[in-house]
């Protein structure tokens, strides 16, 4: 969702800017040697600019590492292979290459892109940092459009986002706190750069995830165009929406922890580091397996400090950035769930309550246009006058939506136009509840 309203754009995030040489890449030199051996050996690859393309270098660059390894009589050149190549010479791995490839592959399965040191990266999420984003009270609305909320809830909401820092929502279920989360998502609006891969002490952790990443499209670059797109940024990261991880009872400590493949000897970043620059919604706090206290426990350093730390195979422990907007959704009472230092250390705690009548006709109308269902003032003074008092007038948002997409499936049946009648409402209402009986087994 597009939510730039305001005359004023946000300012774009600095792009990681392209290695101009080896040098600036920061990798052992052997370790770029070796991947560029796999991905040749891998996926037959003989051309430069294709090997450029699949290990997310400049051509420049690709070729001062082609240049090298073939000084170590592990790749040879081929010669022109046909006019379809511009006369770009070829290269193949030598037969010692070969062996190289295998015995690389036998320590590590990783190829293709080129991984950005930590060190590296921990500077691009500075730049892109989910701290640096303001939201206006404008961007926030437009993001929320879908939804009612009162102005007072805004008036939480907005501090809490613009922080950057983590937030609890609670209270009864069926009042949108999950779709609240999703709107502060959508709220932010602006593009970021995720590594496809990082490397820490010559190890290989793959970042990039396409179920969590929604990549950008893809600038193309026009011949005819005095401005040229390409080597704007390092291809090595992929232009993306900041992400947005959302976990429910599922959510278990080891879900946080690196993911080692000891098959292919590789390691891919848990969850909240994919969610780097991005939200963390924790949905449905306290039905984990987990209790939630030790879930605040596990993140009590990175929550206060900004960091995580990870650990690998080893043993050997490192630290990484953890620039991260969590939220924390739940329908139990914090009290009940966390102590008072855990709560400390939880920045925002906003309570999401049920609408009042007000709102709750301002939800239904909506809901009823959007719905194709006309609204009936007897029906609608039947439920307020005859239903709700049977509850306690006590509203939430969920039942507008629950009620008419009742009368809809009705409607449907009985095969009547759409309608709202006090029958409709309370055969509707007859869904909505169980009532509290004794079931013999």
């Amino acid at each position: 969702m597009n939510i730039q309203t305001n005359p004023t754009e946000r300012p774009s995030v600095s792009p990681p800017p392209a290695p101009k040489s080896l040098e600036q890449m920061q990798l052992s030199r052997v370790m770029m040697r070796d991947i560029l051996l796999k991905t040749m050996f891998r996926m037959n690859l003989d051309m430069v600019t294709d090997i450029a393309r699949v290990i997310c270098l400049p051509i420049p660059v690709t070729q001062e590492l082609v240049d090298i390894t073939r000084s170590q009589n592990l790749l040879e050149a081929t010669g022109t292979l046909n006019a379809n190549n511009s006369g770009e010479m070829g290269y193949q791995l030598t037969e010692a290459g070969k062996g190289r490839a295998m015995d690389a592959l036998a320590q590590s399965e990783y190829f293709g892109p080129m991984p950005v040191p930590l060190a590296v990266y921990a500077e691009q999420v500075k730049r892109q940092s989910i701290r640096n984003i303001q939201i206006t009270r404008d961007q926030l609305t437009s993001a929320m459009g879908h939804l009612i909320i009162p102005d007072e809830m805004l008036d939480h909401l907005g501090p809490a986002v613009s922080a950057g820092r983590s937030i609890l929502l609670y209270g009864p279920p069926g009042n949108g706190k999950s779709s609240i989360s999703h709107g502060i998502r959508d709220s932010l609006g602006d593009k970021i750069y995720i590594p496809r891969a990082i490397e820490y002490s010559g190890q290989v952790i793959t970042v990039y995830d396409p179920i969590v990443h929604s990549a950008a499209e893809e600038e193309i670059d026009d011949p005819n165009s005095l401005r040229r797109t390409s080597g704007r940024f390092d291809t090595r990261y992929v232009r993306c929406e900041r992400p947005t991880v959302i976990t429910g009872g599922e959510l278990s400590l080891t879900m946080l922890d690196l993911v080692y493949n000891p098959t292919a000897r590789t390691y891919q970043a848990p969850l909240q580091l994919k969610s780097t620059g991005g939200i963390f919604i924790v949905d449905d706090l306290g039905r984990q397996e987990e209790p939630p206290q030790a879930l605040v426990n596990r993140w009590i350093v990175p929550l206060e400090e900004n960091r995580d730390i990870l650990t690998l195979q080893s043993g050997e422990k490192f630290t990484v950035p953890f620039d991260t907007l969590v939220i924390f959704s739940t329908n139990f009472h914090p009290n009940e769930i966390f102590d008072k230092a855990a709560l400390r250390r939880i920045f925002f705690k906003i309570k999401i309550d049920g609408p009042n009548q007000e709102d709750f006709l301002k939800i239904f109308a909506l809901v009823a246009r959007k719905r194709k269902m006309p609204l009936d003032e007897k029906a609608l003074i039947h439920l307020l006058k005859v239903k709700y008092p049977t509850i306690d007038n006590i509203y939430a948002n969920y039942q507008p939506i629950f009620l008419i997409d009742q009368m809809r499936a009705i409607c449907e049946f009985e095969g009547i136009p759409y309608q709202m009648t006090p029958e409709l409402i309370d055969r509707a209402w007859e869904n909505m509840f169980v009532r509290q009986e004794h079931i013999e087994h």
